[in-house]
């Protein structure tokens, strides 16, 4: 009887003890600003995007012309983590066009 009580004792302690685990929060890429993400246009150079979002976080060895932004936040156990993704393209210097808060894979700038 009292080894049943001991194991019944260490069970419900597993159990109390298990749903306690604490999760981490788990930060990815460069914290984009919605304000600095607005700033950016068309006609920009690469020095004052760079200003604004910092580096790039992927580079694209194949195509120098494409900066991507990307950021993922999940903070705990909370099951909606907050990304973003922006693709800006270049022609020589110039921002040629920004792609902003992309879900899939953007399409090659040559298709």
């Amino acid at each position: 009887m009292k080894n049943l009580a001991r194991n019944l004792l260490l069970i419900t302690i597993t159990i109390l003890f298990s749903a306690c685990v604490y999760e981490v929060d788990v930060q990815q890429g460069n914290k984009l600003e919605p304000q600095d993400i607005e700033a950016v246009e068309v006609g920009m150079t690469r020095n004052q995007i760079r200003y604004l979002l910092g580096t790039p976080v992927v580079n694209n060895l194949f195509d120098n012309d494409r900066w991507d932004y990307v950021y993922y936040f999940k903070k705990g156990r909370n099951r909606n983590p907050e990304r973003r993704w922006i693709v800006i393209w270049f022609e020589g210097e110039t921002v040629t066009e920004i792609q902003r808060d992309l879900i899939e894979p953007p399409k090659s700038s040559d298709s």
